[in-house]
């Protein structure tokens, strides 16, 4: 991180994310009206394989900075997040877009819960406080007993914990190896499991229609995780994190329009009490330096 904070330079990468990420859910649900989530996992990470071998050759490591230390690290990481990010393509087709980001933005409270047990942080009151304004966020946001809760909320839920989880794996990965090399294993070994889950089905060849949504779902995966890398770079995840909460009205937006999704105010309430939950914890001692949330890469 720079030593000086650009919070402006800081802001114009977050649009790239935000950007990012908002196209990569309208992309992943258009591909899934001919492929599942399995399928869609496959071409993906082939299409993000090409770009990282791309930009490992052009590198001065090369090829030699592939080699790991922790291989057993690189799987358990690729496992948790294979089934976070199947879930929440799965989750983009069962509930609104708004409803998903807000219940993905609980991923840093999953961090909170779980870093005590994996990375032997300790959980104080502050910690406890902070997952507490998250978790009736979520109730907030799905309000059970009010309005129908389905296998869509469950997954988008379930999602977070799969991002969380990724989140901790890839800060212990990243005292071993560089980002390409992580980049790299991600995609050969979520390609795989792709292929091998995809298979009894076959895989099916993009048609002309959703092909360049492929492309798509393939290079916003990266280019979003790069902007909000890039972002962290400049200005403090204090004040990245907040940034990346403006990705909800963003996408509540585009489910309106695109796709006559209501805008229910109870996903903004929600959310606000998840955001809070979050900036408590940022703001605290010895926080959990975790990225602002939004699908791993």
């Amino acid at each position: 991180m720079t030593s000086q904070p650009r919070p402006l330079l800081a802001a114009l990468w977050m649009c790239g994310t935000i950007a990012s990420f908002t196209l990569m859910a309208v992309a992943g649900r258009e591909v899934q009206t001919e492929m599942n989530s399995f399928e869609l996992m496959a071409w993906r990470s082939g299409i993000g394989l090409c770009v990282v071998l791309a930009l490992v050759l052009r590198s001065d490591r090369g090829l030699a900075q592939l080699r790991s230390a922790v291989p057993g690290l690189h799987l358990r990481r690729n496992l948790f997040h294979f089934a976070g990010q199947n879930l929440w393509f799965w989750a983009l087709t069962a509930i609104p877009l708004a409803q998903l980001v807000a219940l993905e933005f609980t991923s840093p409270v999953w961090v909170v819960l779980l870093a005590p047990f994996l990375l032997g942080e300790r959980f104080t009151a502050r910690k406890a406080l902070a997952a507490a304004l998250g978790f009736a966020g979520v109730l907030v946001v799905a309000q059970p007993g009010a309005a129908p809760v389905g296998w869509g909320h469950a997954a988008g839920l379930l999602s977070a914990v799969g991002f969380a989880m990724n989140m901790i794996y890839t800060r212990r990965l990243m005292a071993h190896d560089s980002v390409l090399c992580v980049l790299f294993w991600m995609t050969v070994s979520q390609g795989l499991m792709g292929l091998v889950l995809g298979a009894p089905g076959g895989i099916p060849l993009p048609s002309a229609q959703v092909l360049p949504w492929l492309v798509i779902v393939g290079i916003t995966g990266l280019s979003g995780h790069f902007a909000l890398t890039s972002a962290l770079s400049h200005a403090p995840a204090t004040l990245v994190g907040p940034m990346d909460f403006l990705r909800l009205p963003v996408i509540a937006a585009v489910g309106a329009l695109l796709y006559d999704e209501p805008v229910v105010a109870a996903v903004f309430l929600g959310a606000a009490l998840i955001f809070a939950g979050n900036l408590l914890n940022l703001l605290g001692p010895r926080a959990v330096p975790a990225a602002p949330p939004g699908p791993a890469p």
